[in-house]
């Protein structure tokens, strides 16, 4: 379904750019694998495609278009468009999936902030429970409940992710952390970025969002025996890996800012195994009620996409056209007063 060539690319972007993404994509059968090395690929380079240039609001417009092409069968002649495009058509991927990744770029370079847990819930739900439900698609798993716990699971990474990155985030002037745990700590975000310190309010907050992802990491284990056998291992190596760098950052004091979060090679070794093993034990195990519990309000639309797929890929925006619409209309007007 990929070209050789193409794959191999993708399996170097992935491996030099998402070093917990591909020790856990060992565990996963080949028939998942290269499709799931594929997309991340395109995810991965999508996302660098933005944060690494200073036109972001122009490279958020050539991804829709990139995205564009992909779905009308005439990808940009690049590896990781031609890999992605073979998945989209092989899978039948919801295009609902891949805009909403794009419209959490699309407010990455609008420096878009969160007044409160459920934004940024919403901006998670873009930019890693969307991949979430993608996994599922190259999986064949439709089941909603299923869905909304692999949905459960990229929130949960990407809080992990924004916990590890407080001091990074601040020092290129983004912030994820609430607008309302900040005003209720007293800390100003221009002040902070002025300033970034590990001060005890700063440490306690990034406690506070390990601690919410702890509890939607054990929400998305209920969802693992619901996959199929072969990728359970690899899904249960992303939780624990990802997991593993919340507990860097508490081994730290949970000062994210001075410091980041890492994992050594010896403890990603250490979580396949205990994976493969939790696998083989989750065949005996009776399913958690957890598996029933409904999806996030934020990653609700995912779920009802995703348990589609295998239905025709859709047209732009799949009915959420008119919030895109607004989103790429503001970065448009961006783009424009950049150039002028």
């Amino acid at each position: 379904m990929i070209d050789p060539k193409d794959m191999e690319h993708c399996r170097e972007a992935i491996r030099h750019g998402s070093l917990s993404f591909h020790a856990a994509s060992r565990l996963l059968p080949e028939r998942v694998r290269d499709p799931a090395l594929a997309l991340y690929a395109f995810c991965r380079l999508a996302d660098d495609a933005v944060d690494l240039q200073d036109d972001k609001a122009g490279a958020v417009l050539r991804l829709r278009d990139r995205l564009d092409l992909v779905y009308c069968g005439r990808p940009r002649n690049a590896p990781a468009d031609r890999a992605f495009a073979a998945v989209v058509q092989g899978f039948e991927m919801p295009r609902t999936l891949p805009e909403a990744l794009l419209e959490g770029l699309a407010w990455d370079a609008m420096e878009r902030r969160y007044a409160d847990l459920s934004g940024l819930y919403d901006y998670s739900a873009r930019v890693a429970a969307a991949v979430g439900a993608m996994m599922c698609v190259l999986m064949g798993v439709r089941d909603a409940h299923a869905l909304a716990r692999a949905c459960d699971l990229g929130v949960a990474m990407q809080l992990t992710n924004i916990a590890r990155d407080v001091g990074e985030d601040a020092r290129a002037r983004r912030m994820y952390l609430p607008l309302d745990w900040l005003s209720a700590a007293g800390i100003d975000p221009d002040a902070f970025f002025a300033e970034p310190l590990p001060t005890d309010p700063v440490r306690a907050m990034v406690r506070r969002l390990l601690r919410e992802a702890d509890l939607l990491y054990l929400r998305a284990e209920a969802g693992i025996p619901a996959l199929p056998m072969a990728a359970r291992p690899g899904i249960y190596a992303a939780r624990h890996i990802y997991a593993g760098i919340g507990q860097a950052v508490r081994r730290n004091g949970f000062d994210s800012v001075s410091w980041r979060g890492r994992t050594s090679r010896r403890q990603k070794a250490g979580w396949l195994g205990l994976s493969m093993l939790r696998a083989g034990v989750s065949v005996m195990m009776p399913r958690s009620a957890v598996l029933y519990a409904r999806p996030l309000a934020e990653t609700g639309f995912l779920v009802d996409a995703a348990a589609r797929a295998g239905s025709a890929p859709g047209t732009w925006g799949e009915g959420r056209a008119g919030s895109l619409v607004g989103v790429f209309a503001a970065l448009e007007a961006q783009d424009r007063m950049r150039a002028g």
